[in-house]
């Protein structure tokens, strides 16, 4: 068999596995999308899964299609790899970022994230950039901005990655509030507390039993999920108490701001009354 006859039957074997892999996609994705005991979450990071695989498995066709081909051309490619690697350096990093993820089972769909600036859920990611659904505005807020934020899989490798629930159905939290050191912050700092432990009564047990498991499964000391204030002193003449307090994943939005009304409406009420009192002597 000839050169030429050799390259169109390795061109029709692309093809055919090509193919053959857009079918068992289009299969899979349909048994997926049709499978009633999957949540919606977990059809998203299934169908994400799938066609990273056939992405995976049409490039490993490919090398043993034509690998023939480019042993005839292995000098050239050594000095060609060497100027691609020189020209296709971002690249690279954005797929070696791609296996350390998947090799280090850094995050998946559904994770909530922080890097470089960024925070958000994972909606999607391949081998060259992560989607995320934006939360903010800031780092300390928890709900949806409606944008998407896309960044390159290479700033795994110059930037720490936070993520935020880790595998845990509750988890420890921080709330701050800043006060003037001339106020009565004994007392709001016990308005604070009251207000933590009211509306973490609920779960409080369950937190618990959380973290006794993370402190078993991880070998560690798990700190105790009962909430806890400490001061730090800003400027001369402010202050703030930062909360610390138990709240399950996906709600921890809403307990931070049932304690924060439920403190400012005790403050409020205090101040009232400390007017009330002192008006007589006016």
């Amino acid at each position: 068999m000839d050169k030429s006859s050799a390259v169109v039957l390795d061109v029709l074997k692309s093809l055919i596995v090509l193919i053959a892999l857009l079918i068992t996609r289009t299969l899979v994705v349909r048994w997926i999308s049709r499978n009633p005991t999957l949540s919606m979450e977990a059809k998203r990071r299934w169908v994400v899964t799938t066609r990273n695989w056939i992405v995976f498995a049409f490039l490993i066709g490919l090398v043993s299609i034509w690998a023939h081909e480019l042993q005839a051309f292995a000098v050239s490619l050594v000095a060609l790899a060497a100027a691609l690697v020189l020209a296709t350096k971002e690249l690279i990093l954005c797929w070696s970022g791609a296996a350390l993820r998947v090799g280090g089972k850094v995050y998946t769909v559904g994770d909530r994230v922080q890097i470089a600036g960024h925070r958000g859920v994972v909606l999607d990611h391949d081998v060259f950039a992560t989607k995320l659904l934006e939360i903010g505005p800031g780092q300390t807020a928890h709900l949806y901005t409606g944008r998407v934020t896309i960044f390159p899989n290479s700033l795994l490798f110059s930037h720490p990655l936070v993520k935020e629930n880790p595998d845990q159905e509750y988890g420890l939290y921080t709330l701050a509030v800043p006060i003037k050191t001339d106020s009565n912050w004994q007392h709001a700092e016990q308005t604070l507390l009251k207000a933590a432990k009211e509306e973490c009564a609920p779960f409080m047990e369950e937190a618990v039993r959380q973290m006794k498991l993370l402190e078993q499964t991880n070998l560690l000391e798990a700190p105790s999920p009962e909430p806890r204030i400490t001061i730090q002193l800003l400027e001369p003449a402010k202050m703030q108490l930062v909360l610390r307090f138990p709240a399950p994943d996906r709600g921890r939005s809403r307990i931070e701001q049932a304690i924060l009304r439920r403190y400012l409406t005790e403050e409020t009420s205090s101040l009232s009354a400390r007017q009330d009192t002192q008006e007589p002597d006016k």
